[in-house]
């Protein structure tokens, strides 16, 4: 009898897989290669950046393709505090002089990498604001291990400039940490080893970070405090209310 039972179960669910197996063959039919490239080349045709006109053009050809897909959308405006730059520079003072940093340069084979009219600087958001010039300090990966085995050896980074290679932790908790250990700046680097030639051939070859690519991305403290610093807890929506700068939670005061 259990037998009977276990058989008619086994049954029962083949048979029920059945229809959703073909449902998802179905599904992957139509899903085409060529046209998400298509999707990819018009979307990243120009600067992307938050309020920017491309950003714009982007959620429009979103909205419109899943219409004529069927389905019901619904845009939603969020009006957040987005700082950008006026301008960026980073050099080396000694003991050869150089200037570093800048807008990468483009690359033959992506004809939109020229396409800078609009762009912004390479930069994180919510880094600080100010112009130091201090020694430069190694801390790996910028986490605590990496200040308490910097200790042990006597090296301290007050009053210096810290270069943290990414990854191991979040990205915003690099320079919060520096901040705390005295430093006055800090720069955060990809290391080809781990991001670009050492774990993918670099583009346009492969997925690989090109060697002067520069990652964007946010440094403010998403664990204490997520989203737009004059809204906490809710949606930067246009009746949402608001703190002030003065009242907002504090971001970084370290540039980076």
């Amino acid at each position: 009898m259990r037998s009977l039972i276990l058989a008619a179960l086994l049954l029962g669910t083949a048979a029920a897989a059945q229809p959703a197996a073909n449902r998802e063959a179905a599904f992957d039919a139509q899903i085409s290669s060529a046209d998400q490239m298509a999707w990819l080349k018009t979307m990243a045709a120009g600067p992307n950046h938050l309020g920017s006109p491309h950003n714009q053009a982007n959620a429009a050809l979103i909205e419109k393709m899943f219409r004529e897909w069927g389905w019901q959308v619904k845009r939603a405006d969020y009006q957040v505090l987005y700082p950008t730059p006026i301008s960026t520079s980073l050099a080396l003072v000694g003991p050869v002089a150089k200037t570093l940093g800048g807008q990468e340069p483009g690359i033959p084979q992506d004809e939109t990498s020229n396409s800078l009219a609009g762009a912004l600087p390479p930069y994180v958001a919510f880094q600080g604001d100010g112009d130091v010039t201090a020694p430069v300090v190694y801390v790996n990966y910028g986490l605590p291990a990496d200040y308490e085995a910097l200790a042990r050896r006597g090296i301290s980074v007050k009053g210096k400039i810290v270069i943290a290679r990414y990854g191991a932790g979040w990205r915003g908790l690099k320079p919060k940490l520096a901040q705390e250990q005295g430093a006055i700046g800090c720069l955060i680097y990809s290391d080809p080893q781990q991001d670009g030639y050492g774990s993918a051939d670099s583009y346009p070859n492969g997925g690989g970070r090109p060697p002067a690519g520069v990652q964007r991305g946010s440094v403010l403290d998403m664990i204490t405090y997520p989203g737009d610093p004059f809204t906490p807890g809710v949606g930067a929506t246009k009746d949402a209310k608001r703190l002030t700068r003065e009242t907002a939670p504090t971001v970084l005061k370290i540039p980076t």
